[in-house]
């Protein structure tokens, strides 16, 4: 690699890595570059200026698109059917109607933020978007609401779960390397999360949707919340139907504790808890509850779940695309110029997982990387100085991969899809509220370690 006006190898890293993203933005925001090409063209870059073998670099950027989409594409067509069912049943209608009565039109923001932080505990944050996203839409039509009043709150109750709280793999991946306590950290994760959670997602989101109008994608309200139905199905019914995935989840993560590893009982209710066949399961099942029982006929039901997956083509190439330029920068070595200057600092430990975990997360756009890694090198630090609280550390570094998510990170093109933003929309709300997210936890993190 070329060192970028003599400065070392780490630091030509980064400074590379700027640039790359710098460009990036400026190509799809100022010269309306398609991201498919802009997410290309800035992967090639920062390979060749990293010193990546050509060959090398494409391998990466094949690795990341097909190790995105391996997940990502099967739960985003699985919960998109179930979204389409939900809405065509007038199963979302129903529960926008409960949540409104419940909550009045003014407060519906503060219920989505409490049924995501809820619906967000045992599945990953993708999982829970797309099973709650059809919500947003029917909310936002009743009330007249803006979708990013509704949407705000939503990301946030799913990000700082899946950021903070156990059993997300991450945080558990934390919790076994620090060798913290997994019943504190969720203790303390509660009572971290629900403040920050507040913060970013209801007060930021009544903020930022004054300042920023939404044209929702036609596609999508059509899909989600458009439903001529005067026979709405039971809120009961459609609740357990959409809460059926969390719930088969939620057994595989109480097997996980209370099951002896290899148990061939735990083997089968972690795959059926598993978010593929979970998402599964729950389709199958809304085929019945929200289909036939509500009169849908079998060519009724293959032509919802045909038609609804063609909005979702290009959601999925721009993510695909965002995975491969992650998956670049972090075989390039971005993560490890980061963590070999972090471990030269002599700050707090709670601090120094915090800040370590949002560099990587900001070069990388990894949060698992980030937090995974930040934990690989505090832990041995930690270990060193007596009276450093374990569980509190997890929660920093969770908090700092939560940091600044931005054109790198998967994410950030799924909820700017989604919402039908711009890329700077999408940096004034998304990045912004996941900032937000991660400075306020670090907050309560540093605030509780005086009084734990």
């Amino acid at each position: 690699m070329n060192s970028f006006l003599g400065l070392s190898h780490n630091a030509s890293l980064l400074v590379y890595t700027v640039i790359a993203i710098i460009g990036l933005i400026v190509l799809i925001a100022k010269f309306k570059i398609n991201p498919l090409v802009a997410l290309i063209l800035a992967s090639l870059f920062i390979g060749l200026c990293a010193g990546m073998d050509l060959s090398a670099i494409l391998k990466a950027f094949e690795k990341g698109v097909g190790g995105v989409l391996g997940f990502i594409a099967i739960v985003l067509g699985l919960g998109t059917m179930l979204g389409k069912m939900m809405a065509e049943s007038g199963g979302a209608e129903r529960i926008a109607q409960t949540l409104i009565r419940l909550f009045g039109e003014k407060n519906v923001h503060w219920a989505m933020m409490f049924v995501a932080f809820i619906v967000g505990i045992p599945v990953f944050f993708q999982v829970g978007l797309v099973l709650l996203i059809p919500l947003v839409f029917t909310l936002a039509k009743h009330t007249n609401t803006s979708l990013l009043k509704i949407g705000i709150p939503l990301t946030a109750g799913l990000s700082v779960v899946h950021g903070l709280v156990p059993p997300h793999p991450a945080a558990m991946l934390a919790v076994g390397i620090y060798g913290a306590d997994v019943g504190k950290t969720i203790f303390y994760s509660l009572l971290v999360g629900l403040p920050t959670a507040i913060i970013a997602g209801p007060l930021f989101g009544s903020f930022i949707s004054k300042r920023i109008r939404l044209t929702p994608s036609v596609e999508l309200a059509a899909q989600f919340s458009e439903s001529d139905r005067k026979d709405l199905p039971g809120f009961g019914i459609t609740v357990f139907t959409i809460l059926l995935p969390v719930i088969l989840m939620l057994c595989a993560t109480v097997a996980d504790v209370t099951l002896a590893e290899g148990n061939a009982l735990r083997t089968w209710i972690d795959f059926i808890g598993s978010p593929i066949v979970s998402l599964l399961i729950a389709l199958l099942f809304a085929f019945f509850s929200l289909g036939f029982a509500r009169g849908f006929s079998r060519d009724d039901i293959l032509k919802f779940t045909n038609e609804c997956l063609g909005p979702t083509a290009t959601i999925l190439i721009v993510i695909g695309a965002g995975g491969g330029f992650n998956k670049v920068l972090i075989e390039s070595g971005v993560g490890d110029a980061i963590a070999g200057m972090a471990t030269q600092s002599h700050i707090s430990p709670v601090l120094l997982s915090w800040l370590i975990a949002g560099l990587i997360r900001v070069a990388t756009g990894s949060a698992t990387v980030a937090m995974t890694t930040a934990a690989g090198i505090v832990a041995p630090i930690a270990a060193a100085m007596p009276g450093v609280n374990l569980e509190l550390l997890v929660l920093a570094t969770g908090a700092g991969s939560l940091i600044l998510s931005h054109v790198n990170d998967s994410g950030f093109w799924l909820i700017k899809e989604f919402f039908n933003m711009t890329v700077t929309q999408t940096l004034k709300t998304w990045t912004m509220m996941e900032t937000i997210l991660s400075v306020s936890a670090l907050i309560f993190i540093m605030l509780l370690d005086i009084v734990v």
